[in-house]
């Protein structure tokens, strides 16, 4: 047990964030000037232009003092922005149309780099500036110039080089924390060897470390399941072309959905968590878990006044798997929750779920926040129906014949 001085100071140190806030607040006026002088310099351009005093040289430049200003204030809204953010206070811009990519998964490793990329770009029009006007340059300012900017390059490859490492060093260690122990349930259990699904693997990038087997360790996944094993001869129903489109992993990084609907023991758990395999083969991290271990999961959040923090902390995962939807009603507090992850990844991030049950029928679990929940769900969304009668079932009906 912490003592309460030390948590009340840690508590009073971490608010001290703030005093950043009004920092951010004066780089935003900063924009502003470089907003005035962007229209100024493009007014005497124009006046100059329709004076017929501009000659192409002049232009020329004209233009790039005005590209100059717009990448510095590009460089400056990614500080305000994505610094903010990233070290003082969440903005809430889930769900929202204007969303700038970058935000979504921004850090203090990938702002920097960023930044150093943004100003290599600055960089690059200055120098350009200078061999465009060289008649009135000297070669001192050249060779300066040139020196500076491969400066510039340099160590902005050095921070991309790193960034490598970091990156893979954070996914080591959360492969190391150990897995959430779960109850192996009747739906996940048995193999099929019967078939190959011949969709076309996910082309494996180097990977001399193991980090894609990390990932697979690290998603949690209650069995290892592959496409290949999927026995397509069962379900009645199949979409056998979209499930093989999916198999390239390619709607994660879409950032698209898929809900597998049919009933217990068509295989709909073994065709998500196949693709969590994939996702994981190419390099994205995963992370799987039943509806009720996501209820809880949830639910134990929020009672520790962490639920914001959580869904923050889920965005790691590009791919999240919420298995068995529909087996167990929800009361509306964990119905809420629910609708708050999906929410919280709309357009940001993808979800894999299983159900019995249609989405039109999800009221049955969800009550009142079903219509808001499936609407966020589906928008971008493949919806694979597998009918049929139990995988399960039919071999043990058929032993027993035996």
């Amino acid at each position: 047990m912490q003592n309460p001085p030390t948590t009340t100071l840690g508590y009073a140190l971490f608010a001290t964030r703030w005093l950043q806030a009004p920092l951010y607040f004066g780089l935003v006026a900063a924009q502003g000037v470089y907003v005035y002088k962007f229209f100024k310099e493009l007014w005497t351009l124009i006046l100059m232009c329709v004076g017929g005093h501009a000659t192409e040289t002049y232009v020329m430049l004209a233009v790039l003092k005005l590209v100059d200003v717009v990448m510095i204030a590009n460089l400056l809204i990614m500080v305000i922005v994505g610094g903010y953010e990233t070290f003082v206070s969440r903005i809430g811009l889930q769900g929202h149309r204007d969303q700038p990519e970058w935000l979504s998964h921004v850090n203090s490793n990938v702002l920097k780099v960023k930044l150093a990329t943004a100003i290599v770009g600055i960089s690059s029009v200055h120098l350009l500036q200078m061999f465009v006007d060289v008649h009135h340059t000297s070669q001192h300012a050249l060779l300066w110039g040139t020196v500076i900017h491969m400066a510039f390059i340099f160590s902005a490859a050095i921070l991309a080089y790193m960034s490598g490492p970091m990156a893979a060093h954070g996914d080591r260690a959360h492969a190391a924390r150990p897995p959430v122990e779960r109850p192996r349930t009747e739906h996940t259990s048995e193999p099929r060897p019967e078939a190959v699904m011949d969709a076309p693997a996910v082309p494996r990038q180097p990977d001399p470390d193991g980090e894609a087997e990390a990932r697979i360790r690290a998603a949690g996944f209650p069995a290892r399941k592959l496409l290949e094993d999927f026995d397509e001869r069962h379900p009645r129903g199949f979409d056998r072309e979209t499930v093989a489109r999916l198999g390239k992993a390619e709607f994660v990084a879409a950032r698209r959905n898929v809900v597998f609907v049919g009933p217990p023991g068509t295989g709909k758990t073994h065709l998500a968590v196949a693709l969590g395999v994939r996702a994981c083969q190419a390099g994205h991290r995963v992370l799987f878990a039943t509806a009720a271990e996501w209820a809880a999961r949830l639910t134990d959040a929020r009672a520790a006044g962490r639920l914001d923090a959580e869904l923050a902390a889920l965005d790691e995962h590009p791919l999240l798997i919420v298995d068995e939807v529909g087996y167990t009603p929800f009361d509306p507090d964990t119905a809420g929750l629910f609708f708050q992850l999906v929410a919280h990844r709309y357009e940001r991030a993808s979800l894999i779920v299983t159900s019995d049950r249609p989405l039109g029928r999800w009221n049955e679990v969800f009550g009142a926040s079903a219509p808001a929940l499936t609407d966020r769900l589906a928008h971008h969304a493949e919806v694979v129906r597998l009918d049929g009668e139990s995988y399960r079932t039919r071999r043990a009906s058929a032993a027993w014949a035996d």
